[in-house]
């Protein structure tokens, strides 16, 4: 970026997050979602689970926080949406400001209100019973693989609010990643699945990011898990970014 697209990105994000500490149920919002789920299955279906050694809690957090996020990035696609549809990118070509420093502004908020919704759930899993044997290294390279599927999930909603007829459409897109970990090794160990159901769970990309976070909270090896978790999570970057950009350049021709 330069000195002047970074300038005018700091502008709209801060223009963004403005509107996020006005309307803090957003992100209060994002988090009692997966925050019932995680007590849901801890309390109430945890006890049928079998996980070896370790604890429920310890084996389920990675697939929450990966709900998480999926809740969070609906609501970059709802308000990219509305500011479309209010005129404000209207606005802001009539500026003299850089053209992509709008969508950067609502992947920059994107990210800032998801590290603060991954904390609550974080914490509250700390408050069940939730220990970690992480060291410091460790817990950077859990925030590293939580920011990269953050950012790779936002450019994707990024497109769905560009993309969308309706506000309803535009926090849709959301559903499926939202299921996605349930079918994957987040709730349960994929061996204790059905043929088909554990294959498709196998080869998802939620399981290699699942079992990657999971191992590096456990103070574990990650093997080759890491690999094939950064590769879902940069194809799906670039995958998102150039479809939002696509869209966008058409948006604004």
């Amino acid at each position: 970026m330069t000195t002047h697209v970074i300038a005018d990105t700091t502008a709209l994000t801060t223009r963004s997050l403005r509107h996020i500490l006005r309307s803090p149920d957003t992100i209060i919002t994002t988090a009692v979602m997966p925050i019932g789920i995680l007590l849901l299955f801890v309390f109430v279906l945890g006890g049928a689970i079998d996980t070896g050694s370790q604890s429920y809690i310890d084996y389920l957090l990675p697939g929450i926080l990966l709900i998480t996020i999926a809740s969070g990035v609906s609501y970059t696609a709802y308000r990219l949406f509305l500011d479309l549809q209010g005129g404000m990118f209207e606005r802001f070509q009539s500026m003299p400001i850089a053209r992509s420093s709008a969508l950067w502004a609502h992947v920059l908020t994107s990210l800032a209100a998801n590290l603060v919704s991954l904390a609550i759930v974080i914490g509250v899993a700390f408050l069940l019973g939730f220990r970690s044997g992480a060291g410091v290294l460790a817990w950077l390279a859990v925030v590293g693989i939580l920011l990269l599927f953050t950012l790779s999930l936002t450019w994707l909603a990024v497109f769905a609010g560009l993309a969308a007829k309706s506000a309803d459409g535009a926090i849709a897109f959301s559903y499926p990643l939202i299921f996605l970990p349930f079918i994957s090794s987040a709730f349960v160990p994929t061996d204790t699945m059905p043929g088909p159901v554990a294959w498709f769970a196998e080869y998802q990309p939620v399981t290699p990011i699942v079992d990657t976070i999971r191992a590096l909270l456990a103070g574990q090896p990650v093997g080759a898990d890491i690999w094939i978790a950064l590769a879902w999570m940069l194809g799906i970057l670039i995958v998102g970014y150039a479809l939002a950009m696509l869209r966008y350049r058409r948006r604004t021709r």
